[in-house]
């Protein structure tokens, strides 16, 4: 019978708790900078008293313990305030997704229950809408990088920034149960109404620690976030933690920017004058930086990106690295509080050739310490990992949602026999790297085959003149359903190509045996824009609609 630890009466058995992550920047990053986009700037100093400030003026309003803050904000400083000091006080900080309809924010926020609500000046017109439809909410602080008088419109119980100068800095964060639950958001999914997900104080610390992990002794060089680092997120704070990359930095004491709303330019200006050298985003958001022209005037040699939230293209991976980036891809999603793998190439790849490079790059990558994931069959059968045989993943780790907020059904569903069902379809080589083919609901089923939307994603996105592309099926009386293609072309081949050209490029595919024929799409058409969801990924939904409106 395996002996339990024997426990000094005296001993400190030290909660996993957020406010653990500041004791090194404490010590070693006091004149560190974090700075919001070119017009705010202060030091980790000054960032451990606003802490404190913020959850003096939140205790005043009538904040305690269990009690929810909801968050209405661009990326920015007082984000990263909120990240700390509301789990802290053991309150719930709920990141609103500020790109969801009117009437999904409204939800999101009575579901979640929130008290409070901290909101940006760009959203009192929404929040005069709906507010009395608020079912919880108690008290408003304004958010505004003018901050002074308020603006007009709703009523406020405050503005950020008067709060904050007359707070004390002096708060006595107080110990508890490691398991309290610490951030809450909602996932955006296609189909129904958003879905709550939720993560404790010991999930986010250890999410912590294997991302650093992960991201440098897995990496040839150690080289993924060091404290030499410059960080910019490229991740909305709403969308899981950013990545929980906020976190990482700030327990590495690393300098910090935070670009507001984004907009290609002004994102690309940031890097260049602040020597930003690590980043994440989803490929959408890397593709409209690397098409402006402005891209061309600046050097991004020294610039790491991590891509996740969608597959990286080969043919985008292969223009990053050639314009210096070190780009390479991450996985996770909502209910995994993000990060489970990132594509580090291992010691030997590292003298690859560029094409080879790619291949590794755009996996899916190897599991980050302490991620158990694996492959299963539609029986719960675990698959070899062959590099052939294709499967669901499924995966355990410390840092996975227990459920759905207020759903138990779907909790059940998400965690079937044990294992957090992810939904995606992959396989796993030899060398331990996942690589995902689709998602189960985005598979295109046609003669008893499986075909792979994003192969046929990433295959077109090769010819020269293809700028953006989306694979869907639709549905056929012969074959049950058939591949469908839109294609957004680059600018200057606008009218010079066509779509028998197109097919002809998926066949040279064919004939090398990387799709079978029936993967050739029935049509390809051409559009100006693809739908995309709130956080950058191709909205298969919509682009389904869009598809059968066009045929």
């Amino acid at each position: 019978m395996a002996q339990l630890i024997e426990k000094t009466p005296s001993a400190y058995e030290f909660p996993l708790l957020i406010k653990h992550l500041l004791h090194t920047p404490q010590r070693i990053a006091r004149d560190q900078e974090i700075k919001y986009r070119d017009v705010y700037k202060q030091t980790y100093d000054e960032f451990f008293q606003r802490i404190g400030k913020l959850a003096n003026a939140l205790s005043d309003l009538g904040v305690k313990p269990g009690d929810t803050v909801g968050v209405m904000d661009w990326d920015s400083h007082r984000y990263l305030e909120c990240f700390f000091a509301v789990p802290m006080m053991g309150a719930v900080l709920h990141t609103i997704n500020v790109r969801l309809s009117p009437e999904q924010i409204v939800y999101t926020i009575n579901h979640a229950e929130d008290d409070v609500l901290l909101v940006h000046s760009d959203f009192v017109p929404l929040i005069d809408m709906v507010k009395d439809k608020l079912a919880t909410v108690k008290a408003f602080i304004l958010l505004q990088d003018d901050f002074g008088a308020l603006s007009s419109g709703s009523d406020f119980d405050g503005e950020y920034e008067a709060l904050l100068k007359n707070a004390s800095p002096d708060y006595d964060f107080p110990d508890f149960d490691e398991n309290t639950k610490a951030t809450t958001f909602y996932t955006t999914g296609t189909t129904g109404l958003p879905k709550g997900v939720y993560f404790s104080h010991r999930q986010l610390v250890l999410h912590t620690l294997g991302t650093v992990a992960g991201a440098n002794a897995l990496k040839p060089g150690g080289k993924g976030i060091t404290v030499d680092d410059v960080y910019m997120p490229i991740t909305p704070m709403f969308h899981v933690h950013a990545w929980g990359l906020p976190y990482v930095a700030t327990m590495l004491g690393i300098k910090q920017i935070y670009p507001g709303r984004y907009d290609p330019e002004f994102l690309l200006r940031l890097i260049e004058k602040e020597g930003v050298t690590f980043s994440h985003c989803v490929p959408t958001i890397l593709h409209m930086l690397l098409s402006h022209p402005l891209s061309n005037e600046i050097d991004l040699s020294c610039w790491r990106v991590i891509i996740g939230g969608s597959a990286l293209p080969e043919a985008l991976c292969k223009e990053a690295l050639r314009r210096g980036i070190d780009v390479y891809t991450g996985y996770g999603m909502s209910e995994t509080c993000p990060v489970l793998t990132l594509a580090n190439l291992r010691p030997d790849m590292i003298d690859w050739n560029l094409d080879k490079q790619v291949k590794i790059r755009t996996k899916t990558g190897i599991p980050i310490p302490l991620v158990n994931l694996d492959i299963v069959n539609a029986e719960g059968e675990f698959l070899p990992h062959d590099g052939k045989s294709t499967g669901e993943i499924v995966v355990r780790c410390p840092w996975l949602t227990q459920g759905y907020f207020k759903d138990p059904e779907k909790s059940e569903e998400l965690w079937a026999n044990g294992w957090l069902h992810t939904g995606d379809v992959g396989y796993i080589d030899e060398r331990g790297y996942l690589k995902i083919t689709d998602r189960i609901k985005d598979v295109i089923k046609t003669g008893g085959e499986w075909i792979s939307s994003l192969d046929l994603e990433n295959i077109i996105l090769q010819h020269e003149a293809v700028s953006e592309a989306a694979a869907v099926g639709v549905p056929d009386e012969k074959w049950g359903e058939r591949p469908v293609v839109l294609v957004v072309l680059k600018k200057e081949f606008a009218g010079k190509v066509d779509e028998e050209e197109l097919k002809n490029f998926y066949l040279k595919f064919v004939e090398k045996g990387t799709i079978s024929k029936w993967g050739v799409p029935d049509r390809i058409l051409f559009v100006d824009q693809i739908p995309k969801t709130s956080v950058g990924k191709l909205d298969k939904k919509v682009i389904r609609q869009q598809v059968r409106e066009m045929l």
